[in-house]
């Protein structure tokens, strides 16, 4: 922050007019923010930069020159610094986006493809919230660790061999995050066994990006990982991702399944994981482990809490290790959390939990 004001400088990024108009304006009616520069490529960000650093960088992807994720990637390579993408709702645009994600972006705004200055309008106070959670994150640890290892995936064929199909389980795990989780998954569950116990996950992501993320880390991990649909059971050796824009909670009619619905936001967000958290207190209880990583606020630190008094194992991941301690720290408050990990080790408790 600003040492003569004490607010958040931030630059903006982006070729239309009409978008540094609207978001300077926007951001510029908060107290807490200074918006030091509007330039209209990265080219003339860098110049602006070289004069002065911004505190939060808000990066539009597709630009002329040089695209947001080469420019995102510099950014990261001379002084990371927090970046808050704005990506079109597209699938390419899904896809960039979590390519800028795992080089180290903080956070993401939606954009649709039409009615942008409305859309800005009216979702000003999300782009204040995204701008500020920027702003309070760790930018050591924006990018991924290059010391950490990662698995590589297995074939199709060998993932289908020692993956049961028909049955469910009676462990399973629930895990919650948000700022930075983009990056902690892709350690954690890489790390995670065939064989684990069922995964239900909540990743706070805007509605038609989290196809493309469980997509990405289905590649990577030896489990199998995709976004959930309502009424999906629950197996060991899979991951099952809430979508983008609906909240998903468990169930057990006959076995574990999940219920994915649309409902107003909870806390802020859509899916929820205070909705999920809660939901497997009651259905799993003590056959359950929760685990809430990097984060902004306090979503799932209530809902952990629930699950600890049912008899569930918690996790949090530690502070060392987060991008944003604002979630873990919460539960830990809450006396919600029976362990803190740090990042390279959750899958590990995991295993010997679940």
């Amino acid at each position: 922050m600003s040492a003569r004001t004490g607010r958040i400088k931030v630059l903006i990024v982006d070729d239309s007019a009409v978008v540094r108009q609207v978001l300077a304006t926007r951001l510029r009616a908060s107290a807490d923010i200074e918006v030091i520069g509007t330039v209209s490529d990265p080219v003339f960000a860098m110049e602006h930069m070289n004069r002065e650093w911004p505190d939060v960088v808000v990066l539009d992807i597709e630009m002329p020159r040089m695209d947001g994720l080469t420019f995102l990637k510099k950014i990261m390579d001379l002084r990371p610094t927090p970046v808050v993408i704005c990506s079109t709702l597209t699938r390419r645009g899904a896809e960039t986006t979590l390519e800028a994600l795992a080089a180290g972006a903080a956070a993401v705004i939606a954009k649709p493809e039409s009615g942008l200055k409305k859309f800005l309008e009216d979702e000003s106070a999300d782009i204040v919230a995204a701008v500020r959670a920027a702003a309070a994150t760790n930018a050591s640890r924006l990018r991924r660790p290059a010391a950490v290892p990662a698995y590589t995936a297995a074939p199709p064929a060998s993932r289908t061999a020692t993956t049961p199909v028909v049955r469910d389980t009676d462990r399973i795990v629930a895990m919650g995050t948000s700022t930075g989780g983009t990056q902690a998954l892709e350690v954690v569950l890489p790390r995670l066994a065939p064989g684990c116990p069922g995964v239900v996950l909540v990743q706070h992501m805007p509605a038609k990006f989290t196809a493309a993320f469980a997509e990405r880390l289905d590649a990577m991990c030896r489990v199998r990982v995709r976004e959930a649909r309502d009424g999906d059971p629950v197996l060991p050796g899979q991951v099952l991702v809430a979508p983008g824009g609906r909240h998903m909670e468990l169930r057990r009619p006959d076995t574990y399944r999940v219920r994915v619905f649309d409902g107003p936001p909870v806390n802020r967000h859509c899916p929820s994981v205070d909705v999920l958290f809660r939901s497997v207190a009651k259905v799993a209880g003590r056959n359950a482990v929760g685990v809430i990583m990097t984060g902004m606020g306090d979503d799932g630190a209530r809902g952990l809490l629930e699950m600890r008094r049912a008899g569930a194992f918690t996790v949090a991941q530690d502070e060392a290790t987060c991008v944003v301690h604002g979630m873990p720290r919460e539960a830990v408050a809450l006396g919600a959390v029976d362990r803190e990990s740090p990042l390279g080790s959750i899958a590990e408790v995991i295993h010997h939990h679940g």
